[in-house]
């Protein structure tokens, strides 16, 4: 969720408040009641002085957070006795007593009954119209609220980014994305230093409905705004990648990373994988494994055979090789012990290479077993076991994308050994 409502509503009842504390300015022109014809009836905007008097006190009360007296003292007013404009300034009051505490079903009430006393101007109703619109949000009235928020546009006069984004809000929370976007683009374009929420609620959408190049910008200034948060050079980079620009995928990553920010074990492993796709095989192969050693990768079955794929694409077969034998141990079948014995075959380290085969084979599960078995025959042909060897050729023979070599190799060995 990126709207915090409780801040928002902080700054309505401090507009409240400034409306009601008019009245003492009202109370300044005004009489008694009890001192005035009935004939001669207050102007619109007036309060009569006792009224005036107890709604002073209870100001001065909430004021001072002493809400319980505020409530007591605004319990002494007949409320049907009093002024439309004078009933209206009292929900006011109750309306931020129920702000403060909490209370948004009773606020909205209030606020209602202040716009029907017929007491407030224009510009008040209004303010009072958005503060409902505000007060449905708090209370995740999202329907209700963008309902409010939209009747309240069509005739507010200078509506400001804030409103948009939440507007942009309601209709997120309502999972109508095509509703939300609009007004989150323009809570962020009419505002010079738009809140990282707002930013982040457009960035949200935009990579929702997968517009990744209307993304690149926004959480280009993500990033701008908030350097040290790795969370945008994260979704930067990323989104990068998914519009097929692996290279400046690759520079924010190498970005964050100088920067000290990755600490995860998959952030390294992310950045490897780019320079893989960047031909950087030993640059990749140095960082996971200084990552390893240095604790920040907790090294799996899925870290070993990346790095091995990195060392073996970099052709440093010998750094490859412990890491195939790890690799060979955690895995349930014997594909790496077969790359092992395919590594060493590229060393002519033939001794080692038939031992991996061995294990390769005995493990099973292998893709191509009549490949691991040609593999064998020829690590012990060249070690001179021909016997040991023409075995392993005759059973690579059985198979039909072995048998040409194979039998090439049985020939050999046939007349070596007549």
């Amino acid at each position: 969720m990126f709207i915090k409502i409780k801040t928002i509503l902080q700054g309505t009842l401090v507009l409240s408040l400034s409306s009601i504390l008019m009245v003492q300015g009202a109370l300044a022109q005004g009489g008694s009641r009890a001192d005035r014809k009935d004939d001669d009836a207050p102007p619109a905007n007036q309060i009569d002085q006792r009224t005036g008097e107890t709604l002073t006190e209870a100001i001065e009360f909430l004021n001072n957070d002493q809400n319980a007296e505020a409530r007591a003292k605004l319990g002494e007013l007949t409320l049907d006795r009093l002024s439309p404009y004078e009933r209206s300034r009292v929900e006011q009051m109750f309306f931020s007593l129920d702000v403060q505490e909490e209370n948004y079903p009773g606020a909205r009430q209030h606020m209602e009954a202040a716009i029907n006393s017929g007491g407030l101007n224009d510009q008040e109703i209004s303010q009072g119209r958005y503060q409902l619109a505000q007060l449905y949000m708090q209370e995740e009235q999202w329907a209700e609220g963008a309902k409010a928020l939209e009747d309240w546009l069509k005739t507010a006069a200078t509506p400001n980014g804030g409103v948009y984004y939440l507007l942009a809000a309601a209709y997120y929370n309502l999972d109508n994305f095509d509703a939300a976007l609009p007004h989150a683009r323009k809570a962020v374009e009419m505002t010079e230093t738009p809140q990282e929420g707002w930013l982040q609620m457009l960035s949200a959408l935009l990579l929702q409905k997968e517009q990744y190049k209307d993304a690149l910008p926004v959480i280009q200034r993500q990033v701008n705004m908030f350097p040290t948060k790795k969370v945008y050079w994260m979704q930067l980079s990323s989104v990068h990648a998914q519009l097929e620009d692996m290279s400046n995928a690759l520079v924010i990553m190498q970005m964050a990373y100088h920067a000290g920010l990755l600490s995860e074990g998959s952030e390294f492993q992310r950045l490897a994988d780019f320079m893989m796709v960047n031909d950087m095989p030993y640059n990749a192969g140095e960082l996971v494994t200084k990552a390893i050693d240095e604790k920040k990768i907790e090294p799996d079955l899925k870290t070993w055979e990346s790095l091995s794929n990195s060392w073996v694409a970099a052709r440093e077969f010998r750094k490859a090789l412990p890491v195939l034998e790890r690799a060979g141990q955690l895995s349930d079948n014997g594909n790496n012990m077969l790359r092992l014995g395919e590594v060493n075959i590229q060393l002519s380290d033939w001794g080692p290479a038939a031992d991996a085969l061995e294990k390769a084979l005995n493990k099973g599960g292998l893709r191509d077993a009549a490949y691991a078995q040609l593999m064998l025959g020829i690590a012990l042909y060249n070690q001179e076991k021909l016997s040991e060897a023409k075995t392993w050729f005759e059973r690579a023979s059985n198979s039909q994308s072995q048998r040409n070599t194979a039998r090439g190799y049985i020939q050999l060995i046939d007349s070596k050994l007549n």
